[in-house]
């Protein structure tokens, strides 16, 4: 259920910056996916699927953390 509000709101944020062009909102829509990120990557350590798209998951999501603070001390 998480994991579908966090996908609607990734979704609407990226196509409200398409269709206006204003990218003022971007730190936003990167901290929804970093955090959309995150909740997939937990999903699939608890499925015990210790495979690569678990962590792999969990080392993007740190990325965009990381993407997202520097444009939210940026702007």
């Amino acid at each position: 259920m998480v994991r579908i509000i966090l996908a609607i709101i990734v979704l609407a944020l990226s196509a409200y910056q398409l269709i206006t062009e204003n990218f003022e909102l971007m730190p936003y829509s990167m901290l929804f996916l970093g955090a959309l990120m995150l909740v997939i990557g937990l999903a699939e350590l608890q499925k015990d699927r210790k495979g690569f798209g678990g962590y792999m998951s969990m080392v993007v999501s740190a990325f965009l953390f990381f993407v997202s603070i520097q444009g939210f001390l940026l702007n």
